[in-house]
């Protein structure tokens, strides 16, 4: 009798997905969209939260994307419940409205991991369908912090540094970037050197963070524009949609806000920006890479190194996502690897 070939099990672990929206259109837009992914699997839909708490009760999903505009019960209310009696990972789906990037901002508070906007005459489909998809894969393997257990020692500001230093100090992160941002702005110096930063966010959200750093820190945080200058006490966010580069001219450093095809599947993209601060910084630079799925930012990070800059990541203990930080390591690109609690000190010692 001859040996029947033994049926190998094929591990195909995919990642299990509720979609929470009152919008019909939205919730067949992302069926249809993730069901081409091998590793996704849309297992359920819900028109409001009633409907999704049942459903995440019985079919245990690892994440669910949730509308923050729902009726019958608002999408923030009901995360607030689920943080609390099942955290699970959720990305926000909002509007391209300055409420909607509030709301959103609520929301990534509450323990959010990140967000999307929803597909509109500006924002395509096919530009959605494979952000929601690493969104989705970088959701499935965060680490859901509590609150009461983010960021609490050294939440001191520094004092003001003695002098003033032509430094720029570039930043880049993704998932779970918008608490360390947070983390490490809130205590830097009102002196503190020009900073620069990308952190994967849609268009209209990035305003609205940006007005939130601005609020909770010493030093002045804004959207930036083309052409705003890198100055001490000052940071600027790349806007949503747009690339930011660092330029120079004679003393003045500068960024640049251009459009351009997307890298890393993002615009704004941390390499972007990383590779331009390695060629018109050098070694006046500062380059730190946070929390986030993927790889953008290590390339870039490398490049500043060589260039003499130095270089901090993240470590994976206080990450949410240990992905861009463990790249950017793995290539060799990082001096130091830091706690988030202590890297706003590790820059100033590097000023």
């Amino acid at each position: 009798m001859k040996n029947r070939p033994i049926k190998r099990a094929v591990n195909v672990n995919k990642i299990k997905v509720l979609i929470v929206d009152d919008s019909a259109v939205v919730r067949k837009i992302f069926s249809e969209e993730l069901s081409k992914y091998p590793d996704i699997e849309v297992i359920g839909v819900a028109p409001d939260p009633y409907v999704a708490r049942d459903k995440i009760v019985n079919l245990k999903p690892d994440v669910i994307t949730l509308d923050i505009e729902m009726p019958r019960m608002d999408g923030l209310t009901f995360l607030r419940k689920l943080m609390k009696y099942y955290p699970m990972p959720t990305v926000i789906v909002s509007s391209l409205t300055p409420q909607g990037g509030k709301l959103t901002l609520e929301a990534m508070d509450i323990g959010a991991v990140d967000v999307i906007a929803k597909p509109n005459s500006a924002y395509s489909v096919g530009d959605m369908s494979a952000q929601l998809a690493e969104k989705i894969r970088a959701a499935s393997r965060a680490r859901l912090i509590k609150r009461d257990e983010s960021v609490r020692a050294d939440t001191e500001p520094i004092r003001a540094l003695a002098q003033t230093s032509n430094k720029v100090i570039a930043i880049g992160s993704s998932t779970g970037g918008t608490e360390a941002l947070k983390a490490i702005l809130t205590k830097m110096p009102p002196n503190s050197p020009g900073i620069v930063m990308v952190q994967h966010m849609p268009a209209n959200f990035t305003t609205a963070f940006a007005a939130r750093l601005n609020d909770l820190s010493q030093i002045t945080v804004k959207e930036a524009q083309d052409n705003d200058s890198v100055t001490p006490g000052t940071a600027l966010l790349a806007p949503g949609k747009y690339h930011m580069i660092l330029r120079r001219s004679g003393a003045r450093y500068y960024v640049e806000i251009k459009t351009g095809p997307m890298v890393h599947h993002q615009r704004p993209a941390v390499d972007v920006l990383f590779k331009s601060t390695a060629k018109y910084a050098g070694a006046n630079a500062i380059g730190v890479i946070l929390t986030g799925m993927g790889s953008d930012g290590a390339e870039g990070l490398l490049e500043m190194k060589q260039a003499g800059a130095s270089t901090i990541a993240q470590d994976e203990k206080s990450c949410v996502v240990f992905g861009m930080p463990k790249e950017a390591i793995k290539l060799g690109a990082v001096d130091k690897v830091v706690s988030l609690e202590h890297i706003a000190a590790e820059i100033i010692k590097m000023v």
